[in-house]
């Protein structure tokens, strides 16, 4: 399995402190891999958040190719972080040459959000498949108020290589979704590492989903953005994009989509005509197989659902500056020993866990 985790806080964390939540966990993930999306950042990149963020890993050549590119379509570069790493022997980490979190102006004349949005991810789609058709980087996310780093090796180690434990105030963030362990259906790339990004939506997910052939067929053909599937857990986060951003539905429709109720459930409610159209309509958008996921949106919220059988677990737990999810509650354990556990939230398999703004905990009964 793997292992799953946020924080969401009032206040700005640094990154030691979602590690400090996972690595408790170590038993349950094997050392492969280590990624996360801040969002809702402070520390260097305060000053700009508005404006968008690209984070990517790449070769010498790669950089000179992104700074290239970016030059022709009329971006300004306003602020950037470039890690320092520490390079003590024996570190497990496979890291690449440069790694760029680079805030940018944008071009004239693009003053419409709409048009922004679909700048940012014709912008970041174009990097992606410059770099991979010449083996020379890999492009996470390009996104106001987001960074993204993805890194294979030891979570620990790449937190050191890093500087994350040191807590200097370069990175901070009221949100924080990570993931200790990479992909392990398929073959060991940083693109296969969870969390996942599209357009202020950020998912990871602890388990599989045997659906994915059928979901992936459907998916290309809905989205320009809907690309890659190099992990079966990127069709958790095209689903959620495509019904809240494409179709503009309302959250809670999520879980029916990915986990229907039965014919014979649906027969007994109001919504019954509703419930049946989004079966039929999107069908090939359904899930299968023990999984969780912890989800992030473009406002900030926070959710997490299970599958219809809650086969892999998650837990939620709060004190009076923090809401944090984990796969396991040893987690919460570690960085809240203070808390209320008797308020901590198990989610059930017809549930959608919501955390506002306000850290005020929703469920939503499907």
């Amino acid at each position: 399995m793997c292992r799953i985790g946020s924080i969401k806080s009032t206040t700005p964390v640094s990154p030691s402190k979602a590690l400090a939540l996972m690595l408790p966990q170590q038993e349950g993930y094997d050392n492969s891999g280590f990624a996360m999306v801040m969002q809702d950042l402070y520390g260097i990149f305060a000053p700009y958040k508005d404006k968008p963020l690209l984070s990517l890993a790449c070769t010498k050549e790669g950089a000179r190719m992104v700074e290239e590119y970016m030059d022709s379509l009329g971006f300004a570069q306003l602020s950037s972080w470039t890690p320092v790493p520490d390079k003590k022997p024996g570190l497990d980490i496979v890291p690449m040459p440069f790694y760029i979190f680079r805030c940018y102006d944008y071009p004239a004349h693009y003053d419409k959000f709409e048009d922004r949005e679909a700048l940012l991810l014709d912008t970041r789609l174009a990097l992606r498949k410059m770099l991979t058709e010449a083996g020379e980087g890999y492009v996470y996310s390009f996104w106001p108020d987001v960074l993204t780093l993805k890194e294979i090796g030891d979570p620990h180690d790449i937190a050191t290589y890093f500087r994350l434990w040191d807590d200097n105030g370069a990175l901070m963030a009221k949100n924080i979704i990570v993931q200790c362990r990479q992909n392990t259906n398929y073959a060991i790339v940083r693109y296969a590492a969870h969390p996942f990004f599209l357009q202020g939506y950020t998912l990871c997910a602890n388990g599989e989903n045997t659906f994915t052939t059928k979901n992936s067929q459907m998916q290309k053909s809905l989205n320009r953005g809907y690309i890659g599937f190099e992990s079966d857990s990127q069709n958790f986060l095209y689903t959620l994009h495509y019904v809240h951003h494409e179709l503009k539905w309302p959250l809670n429709y999520y879980k029916h989509v990915i986990t229907p109720l039965p014919f014979t459930e649906m027969e007994k409610r109001e919504d019954k005509d509703v419930l049946l159209s989004i079966r039929e309509s999107l069908a090939h958008l359904e899930i299968n197989g023990p999984n969780t996921i912890i989800a992030g949106l473009p406002d900030g919220r926070m959710m997490t659902c299970c599958d219809s059988k809650k086969l892999r677990p998650i837990v939620i737990g709060r004190d009076d500056n923090m809401v944090c999810m984990s796969s396991d509650v040893v987690g919460l354990n570690y960085i809240m020993p203070d808390r209320n556990v008797a308020l901590d939230i198990y989610p059930g398999e017809r549930e959608t866990i919501v955390v506002n703004n306000n850290l005020e905990v929703e469920r939503w009964r499907q």
